[in-house]
């Protein structure tokens, strides 16, 4: 009994290894095709949050700052206002950065605008340099694209999909990429695999896109277990920190994998030059870091000669 039992056992582990052969034959890999948002020489230098070490997060001050640095992008995460503007904020609520209180959705913009949001940044002494700061003001998406006209921006919705912000921001968005034509420099991702899709539904692939946490897992799942070719990507870029839960994601054959579909291989937060120059050497295409000065040398000295 006990052999028959490990013959029909050996028999359908080589059915499923035989179908599993089969199939990966059959399905080609998709290669994506290359949008102008990753048509330039890489490697590319976004400042995360307007380089948030440097400058009071996701106010002109930091983005000015970062510009200097020759970044090639910003990070930046938007949310809705209780008036429905798209503002490029970070947190639910606005006490972490300034010196208001109360949730962003809940607040309208002129109320936003009057907030000092250098109130809480200290510089690499200690002081608080940007208290006061003209530009230490939230800003609005608009404010930023028309401040920085052709610079790459790196749209990350922070709105969940459940709330009365995060239904709407996604249609909102588009209109406002479509008003200022900026598609070929804009790239919308969120850690919400739903406003991603809700974001495509109005792009209709015009616009870059990057993986959410589940289209990111999925992908590296399937490379784990030798089923790579069965990935079918529908987005353009994966954003991924060094490493979760214990796991290592900066595998090169897994940066080699992704590359293969003409996926860009982005990592965050990256703020030392030894683990930038390392994931540069590994095939990594984008750098997101706190700190663009340090990256801005590493890249003059050693990848843009």
């Amino acid at each position: 009994m006990n052999k028959k039992r490990t013959i029909a056992a050996l028999a359908a582990v080589t059915v499923y290894m035989g179908a599993t052969a089969a199939m990966k034959a059959m399905i080609k890999p998709h290669k994506r095709a290359v949008k102008p948002y990753f048509s330039s020489r890489s490697p590319y230098i976004f400042a995360h949050r307007g380089g948030m070490q440097l400058a009071p997060e996701n106010t002109m001050a930091a983005f000015k700052e970062a510009k200097a640095f020759q970044v090639d992008g910003f990070e930046i995460d938007i949310r809705l206002t209780q008036d429905g503007e798209i503002v490029v904020f970070h947190d639910a609520y606005v006490d972490r950065v300034s010196d208001g209180s109360g949730k962003v959705s809940e607040l309208t913009l002129e109320a936003l605008r009057s907030l000092d949001a250098g109130y809480h940044f200290k510089d690499v002494y200690g002081n608080h340099s940007f208290r006061g700061h003209h530009d230490a003001k939230i800003v609005t998406l608009k404010d930023l694209i028309e401040a920085f006209p052709g610079m790459r921006i790196n749209i990350d919705i922070k709105d969940a999909p459940d709330t009365t912000a995060g239904r709407r921001v996604p249609s909102q968005l588009y209109q406002l990429i479509d008003a200022l034509d900026a598609f070929d420099h804009v790239l919308v991702t969120s850690f919400y695999a739903e406003q991603v899709q809700r974001f495509k539904h109005y792009a209709q692939d015009r616009v870059a896109t990057g993986a959410s946490q589940t289209e990111a897992a999925k992908a590296f799942l399937l490379f784990k277990l030798g089923l790579g070719q069965l990935y079918q990507p529908a987005i353009d870029t994966f954003q991924l920190p060094v490493h979760y839960s214990g796991i290592r994601l900066d595998n090169p054959r897994f940066i080699s994998y992704l590359q293969r579909y003409n996926i860009a291989v982005g990592y965050w937060v990256i703020n030392t030059i030894d683990e930038m120059d390392d994931l540069l050497t590994k095939g990594a295409h984008t750098i997101v870091t706190d700190r663009p000065d340090l990256a801005y040398h590493l890249v003059q000295e050693k990848y843009r000669k």
